[in-house]
């Protein structure tokens, strides 16, 4: 990703000082709009910032929120059609284990 500077100026904000980015910033980095973060001071005219990015939450309660509502999706279904349901036998689990093995899951 290339660099790209952007201008920050000084500002009173509340009883707190902050810096303002230009609004250039939050238009080519929407994903930092509400981020939170912290900044170090790595020599006497460097600051190094690290934001999360809001998106990250926004996009897990996103996830949450479809998987809650596909998983209501089947609980209807399942309700709607018992004809349709069929019990989960050991040899079922056992092709399940077979296909899995030796699968490695990250947390």
């Amino acid at each position: 990703m290339p660099h790209k500077r952007y201008n920050a100026t000084w500002a009173k904000i509340g009883n707190a000082s902050g810096f303002r980015l230009s609004a250039g910033f939050f238009k080519e980095n929407p994903q930092f709009a509400g981020a939170k973060g912290a900044v170090e001071v790595i020599s006497s005219d460097t600051l190094l910032v690290r934001l999360q990015p809001q998106s990250t939450e926004q996009e897990q309660a996103e996830d949450e929120l479809m998987l809650s509502l596909f998983l209501d999706f089947l609980m209807k279904q399942a309700l709607s059609n018992p004809s349709e349901l069929e019990a989960y036998t050991e040899a079922m689990a056992a092709e399940d284990d077979e296909l899995t093995a030796g699968v490695v899951l990250d947390n």
